[in-house]
């Protein structure tokens, strides 16, 4: 059957399964737009930031588990692309990234509207795609599908020449996936994983350490057998919540730069580290050279350039996580470990998180009442900056992608887009944006994609006028110095979702909390809650550089 290459491009969407496109549209794009219209079985989303597009598509695919895919013209479209496809492949999110091109004739004259986007994003990307012959559509999109999903996730681009997609093919079957050099490991080394449980059946005080690869295995449930056939308690890195409930009696929460006392302890004291599904970054191992000084550490990850990339490693199994535990299990026996929970569970009641309660504001309480409110089942999504790690360290989420957050990159602007496409992909669960006056200011524009798309996402600003995490290392690193980290002028964020005609709320001290939290969660719309509190409020536990782990400065 004859077609155009946009045409062919939109069935083989349909065929991986596709159901929504988060886009923006442009020139050298609109031949797809065009053969999308023939299609009711794609939904669009128009956002009003291309950033917005891949942020959304990434807030997708956390809580689906499946692939997202956002499109772009060329040029300026393309590069707003840019910042999101580096935030989905340092935090290993699967993506299919869709961008016009000038045609072919023009490539390389500086034509209107022309950037070597696959040039610019080979370093962001798993791989990409320059298409220059239309018949090639078919197969190179079911490559960008495998690619994308398979082994360590991740982002894949497919640029598209306005010719090209013009030109008429034949759609058929593109046959079997010949990828040539690409062959993940999925079941571990049998011989290291015997290794591996000797040591563990061995170890005293074992401790389980994971991260983003448990969610991409879809290995929660497992994490969880592991963990109690061992005794052994689990935390995990921002990445990692959720993979095991909060309120598990094993779970430590988080670890590392902003992470529990108790858990960054466990670390420093344990004798095994069964490291899932991590890689050692600096927001953990804050000191390479001193991480886990007492443990020797079994590293399981799909990717081998992760493992002993940062820190030694005393047995490295390369697999899925979820194929290796469940490999492990079937050799591991029942152990108790009594004197080593009982050593935590002082450390929990020595060092607890803790705040001062106050009749001002406090970000922790608002944090807390949203997971008494919620009992923790919502899906969380955050911005970065102190608010992303006051709703770590405090909400407790129960279960897997369920807190959603710019880890690697690092993204202020993100929270509120990718709450966007995690209403999308989660209609039926509550979605719950906490972001701070800064980072929501970077994508505002987004929540008139919420409410065209009549999506209710309950937006959370913890309102403290400046940049509290530049502030904060600025008091800590800048002798107090604070250039540039306060707002002047924000606008009124009340105000702002009544030009929408949303809701918009204001809690300015503690008494109103409960009661406009409640009112703004039962709203069956999208909602603003302006929360203002005080500027001199710190993120605690915090470690500082060149401190032990274990060492945190604790407010």
């Amino acid at each position: 059957m004859k077609m155009t290459a946009a045409e062919a491009l939109v069935k083989c969407l349909k065929e991986q399964g596709v159901d929504v496109v988060f886009g923006y549209p442009g020139g050298n794009i609109l031949p797809v737009y065009d053969a999308m219209c023939e299609s009711s079985d794609i939904r669009h989303v128009l956002v009003r930031h291309e950033q917005g597009a891949v942020h959304a598509a990434d807030g997708y695919a956390r809580v689906t588990g499946r692939v997202g895919v956002c499109m772009a013209t060329s040029g300026p479209g393309a590069t707003n692309l840019v910042t999101g496809i580096a935030n989905a492949y340092m935090d290993s999110i699967p993506l299919v990234v869709i961008t016009g091109q000038v045609p072919t004739t023009m490539v390389g004259t500086d034509a209107f509207q022309e950037v070597d986007i696959t040039g610019i994003t080979i370093p962001i990307t798993k791989h990409n795609y320059l298409v220059k012959d239309a018949r090639k559509v078919p197969l190179i999109v079911k490559q960008a599908f495998h690619i994308a999903s398979t082994g360590r996730p991740g982002p894949v681009l497919i640029d598209l020449p306005k010719n090209v997609l013009q030109q008429e093919i034949t759609c058929e079957d593109s046959g079997d996936l010949k990828l040539l050099g690409y062959k993940p490991t999925y079941r571990g080394h049998k011989s290291q994983i015997n290794t591996a449980c000797d040591l563990i059946m061995q170890a005293r005080r074992p401790l389980i350490y994971c991260g983003g690869g448990i969610h991409a295995s879809n290995a929660s449930d497992i994490l969880t057998k592991l963990a109690e056939t061992l005794s052994a308690p689990v935390t995990c890195t921002l990445m990692g919540l959720g993979a095991i409930p909060g309120c598990h009696d094993l779970s430590l929460g988080m670890l590392g730069l902003h992470g529990a006392k108790y858990a960054n302890l466990a670390v420093t004291e344990c004798d095994v580290l069964i490291a899932l599904g991590v890689r050692f970054d600096d927001r953990v191992a804050v000191d390479f050279s001193s991480f886990a000084p007492n443990a020797k550490i079994i590293h399981v990850d799909i990717d081998p350039a992760e493992i002993g990339k940062n820190v030694r490693v005393d047995i490295p199994i390369v697999g899925d996580v979820r194929m290796v535990m469940e490999a492990m299990l079937e050799r591991l026996e029942e152990k108790s470990c009594d004197e080593w929970l009982a050593q935590v569970g002082e450390w929990k009641k020595t060092f607890p998180l803790r705040y001062k309660a106050e009749a001002a504001l406090k970000p922790q309480a608002v944090i807390e009442a949203l997971r008494e409110l919620t009992d923790g089942e919502a899906i969380m999504v955050t911005d970065v900056g102190q608010h992303q790690m006051w709703a770590a360290q405090y909400y407790k989420t129960k279960k897997p992608r369920t807190f959603v957050s710019s880890g690697g990159l690092g993204t202020m602007g993100y929270g509120l887009p990718a709450a966007v496409g995690a209403k999308i992909g989660a209609p039926d669960r509550e979605v719950i944006l906490i972001t701070g006056d800064g980072s929501f200011q970077m994508c505002m524009q987004e929540f008139g994609t919420a409410v065209e798309q009549g999506l209710p996402v309950k937006v959370i600003i913890l309102n403290n006028h400046s940049l509290g995490m530049v502030r904060q290392l600025q008091d800590f690193y800048c002798s107090r110095r604070n250039v540039a980290a306060d707002f002047q002028k924000n606008p009124d964020f009340v105000k702002f979702a009544g030009v929408y005609d949303a809701l918009g709320l204001r809690i300015s001290d503690a008494g109103q909390l409960h009661s406009v939290l409640e009112q703004a969660l039962r709203h069956d719309g999208p909602v603003i809650v302006d929360c203002v509190i005080e500027k001199d409020e710190n993120v605690y536990p915090m470690v500082l550089a060149g401190q032990p782990l274990c060492q945190p400065i604790e407010g």
